[in-house]
């Protein structure tokens, strides 16, 4: 395919709220996931219409015969994304690059010549020119808090508490986690579960569809949740008000959005409106806060952990492994600002 094609696409797909801004690195990374004609295909197509069979077919009457089979491999490949509801006919759109095409061809979490030769790509793409357009605008994610971490479980606040959040979900699927994946196929990493990626409603049911993760009910979420606590991980999701489309379980060592915070100083996530307060009396200096949190806001002072305010992004992780009996919590900070609705989310992230 020629060079100019995968250009033009390039500057299509980055039109979206989660941009792909040019390198050399996404040429690449467009070659291998939209081989041959599911490139031309995929230009003339929208990340946010969705249209049936028989318009994509009265748009490309050249591929009238042999577009069903293309726009099947492209979304089961993780470009599309297709749903067929009961009494509807089947609809297809491109998916954006987050959460898309970076995340689903890893999710099934299948070690193929594909995400061998994508892995290296993403990590270079990801920490790099793709890092800046993760805190463009408005973050594209945001923290959400541990409501066992809470002092005061009372204050809450409706959009931080996951139980309830769960609740207003449709469908539920988990997937294998792709900054974990990237990072172990190019030698880093580390050794926590990979099973821990959340989507939710159409997005999770197109996801199992394709083969691509497996469904879950609600309490199995929850004892996942709980799990990915114990681990160590950040829970973050969505950065919008109102609805739950994804909830990941992030490691710092590995997570694309905290490797390009680190590196370039990119506000590419939101903290909560938490913060972790310290019963200096309480306090044993274990020291087990300091090691577990993903920012290095906590530190042991002459045996009593102190928290860097401004660091602390009021997720939680510091509190399960307390040993002083709850000498570590989250209190809710003097200013709480809500996620940004749907309308402002995607006023900040959409090109002007």
């Amino acid at each position: 395919m020629d060079e100019k094609v995968y250009e033009a696409l390039a500057e299509h797909l980055n039109k979206a709220h989660a941009g792909v801004p040019m390198a050399p690195e996404l040429i690449e990374i467009l070659k291998i996931l939209y081989p041959g004609e599911e490139a031309e295909v995929a230009l003339q197509m929208s990340i946010y219409e969705k249209k049936t069979l028989p318009q994509l077919q009265e748009a490309m009457p050249d591929r009238t015969a042999n577009l069903e089979g293309i726009l099947d491999s492209m979304a089961h490949r993780g470009t599309v994304f297709t749903q067929k509801k009961p009494g509807s006919e089947r609809i297809y759109r491109l998916l954006p690059s987050i959460v898309g095409f970076v995340e689903v061809p890893f999710l099934a979490g299948e070690d193929t010549p594909e995400t061998r030769a994508l892995a290296p790509l993403w990590k270079a793409y990801l920490q790099g020119g793709m890092g800046r357009e993760l805190a463009r605008g408005v973050p594209l994610i945001r923290v959400i808090p541990i409501a066992e971490s809470l002092e005061d479980k009372s204050q809450v606040l409706p959009f931080d508490a996951l139980a309830e959040l769960l609740d207003g979900v449709s469908f539920i699927a988990v997937g294998h986690c792709p900054c974990r994946q990237i990072m172990k196929a190019t030698g880093e990493g580390c050794d926590r579960p990979i099973e821990r990626c959340m989507h939710f409603g159409s997005l999770g049911r197109y996801i199992v569809e394709m083969g691509k993760g497996r469904e879950l009910n609600k309490q199995e979420a929850l004892d996942m949740l709980k799990s990915a606590t114990e681990e160590g991980l950040v829970h973050v999701c969505d950065n919008v008000e109102g609805g739950l489309g994804t909830i990941c379980n992030c490691c710092p060592c590995c997570c694309a959005f905290f490797r390009a915070r680190f590196a370039n100083g990119l506000e590419t996530y939101s903290r909560s409106n938490y913060v972790a307060g310290v019963d200096a009396e309480m306090c044993t200096g274990c020291a087990t806060c300091e090691d577990r949190c993903p920012v290095q806001a906590i530190s042991v002072v002459d045996e009593v952990a102190q928290v860097d305010e401004d660091k602390c992004i009021g997720c939680g992780i510091c509190t399960p492994t307390c040993q002083g009996d709850g000498a570590i919590l989250l209190r809710r900070r003097t200013e709480t600002k809500a996620p940004p609705t749907l309308g402002e989310f995607i006023g900040a992230r959409l090109p002007k």
